[in-house]
C-alpha cells in the first residue's frame, strides 16, 4: 500500500489536501455540547440590607438563608461573603450532573419560606437568584473626556444603558455596577427632630407619601354623554423631584437633598 503512494506522488498530494479541506470544515462544526462539564454548577444568592454592618448582615441575613438552604437535593456546599456596605453574596454550589434550572426553583421555594424571618429592608430591596459565580470575568470602566459628567452621571448612564445591554448577551449570569445611580441623600438633625418629636421612620414615611406614583385618570372618558366629544388623560407630578424648595412641610428636619456621591 505504501508503494502505490510513493509512486503516485501527485494522487497523494491531492487526497492529503481533500483531507486537509474536510477536517478545517468539520472542525467549526464540532458540538461543543457534548463536551463534559468541568466546574460544578452554582448558583449566586444576592441580599442588600442598606445601614447594616457585615456583621448584623451575617446574624440576621445570610446565617437565615443558609439555614433554609441546607439539605437543598445535590448540594455540596455553600460560601457566603458580607460585606460592610450593607451587601451580602451566598454561592451556592451543586453536585455536578445536577440540573441547574431544578436547582434555581428549589433555592427560590426555599427562600420564600426565609423570607418572613428576615428583616423587612431586605425583603424591600429584594433577594437575587442568579445563575453565575462570585468570579469576575472583565471590568470595564468609564470616563467622561470633556468632564461634563461626574461619576454619578456615569453610574447613572451606565445602569440605564450599558448593564442592561451586558444582561441580554448570551452566556451572561450576572453584571454588577460598582457605583451608584441616582438617589436621594438626606441628612437628619438630631435637635430639630426631637424638638419635633419625631423619628427617622416617620420621616422616611412622609418622603414615601410625598414620592407615590398615582394614576389621575381621565377626563371624558366612556361612557361619557352624547355632548362630550373630547377627553384628555389627567398628568400629575408623582415622583418628588431633588428640590429642597420642594421638601414636603412634614420633614421639616430635613437639611438638605442632593444626589449620592
Amino acid at each position: 500500500m505504501a508503494r502505490f503512494f510513493i509512486d503516485r506522488p501527485v494522487f497523494a498530494w491531492v487526497i492529503a489536501l481533500f483531507i486537509l479541506v474536510f477536517g478545517g470544515v468539520a472542525i467549526t462544526k464540532l458540538p461543543v455540547a457534548q463536551y463534559p462539564t468541568v466546574a460544578p454548577p452554582s448558583l449566586s444568592v444576592n441580599v442588600a440590607y442598606p445601614g447594616a454592618s457585615a456583621k448584623t448582615l451575617d446574624e440576621s441575613v445570610v446565617s437565615v438563608i443558609e439555614q433554609e438552604l441546607n439539605g437543598a437535593p445535590g448540594l455540596a456546599y455553600m460560601e457566603s461573603v458580607s460585606q460592610a456596605n450593607g451587601t451580602g453574596a451566598i454561592t451556592v454550589t451543586f453536585e455536578p450532573g445536577t440540573n441547574i434550572d431544578l436547582a434555581q426553583v428549589e433555592v427560590q421555594n426555599r427562600l420564600s419560606r426565609a423570607s418572613p424571618r428576615l428583616p423587612a429592608a431586605v425583603t424591600q430591596q429584594g433577594v437575587r437568584v442568579d445563575k453565575a459565580r462570585n468570579n469576575f470575568l472583565l471590568f470595564v470602566t468609564l470616563s467622561s473626556e470633556d468632564g461634563k459628567m461626574d461619576p454619578v452621571a456615569l453610574g447613572d448612564y451606565a445602569a440605564r444603558n450599558i448593564i442592561p445591554e451586558i444582561q441580554r448577551l448570551p452566556g451572561i449570569g450576572q453584571a454588577q455596577l460598582f457605583g451608584t445611580e441616582r438617589a436621594m441623600r438626606i441628612w437628619l438633625e438630631p435637635a430639630k427632630m426631637l424638638s419635633f418629636n419625631i423619628s427617622p421612620a416617620e420621616v422616611n414615611a412622609a418622603i414615601r407619601a410625598q414620592n407615590a406614583l398615582v394614576p389621575a385618570g381621565t377626563m371624558g372618558d366612556l361612557p361619557n354623554l352624547s355632548s362630550q366629544s373630547m377627553s384628555a388623560t389627567v398628568v400629575v407630578k408623582g415622583s418628588w423631584r431633588t428640590s429642597s424648595s420642594s421638601a414636603p412641610s412634614c420633614c421639616a428636619p430635613i437639611r438638605t437633598a442632593r444626589p449620592c456621591a
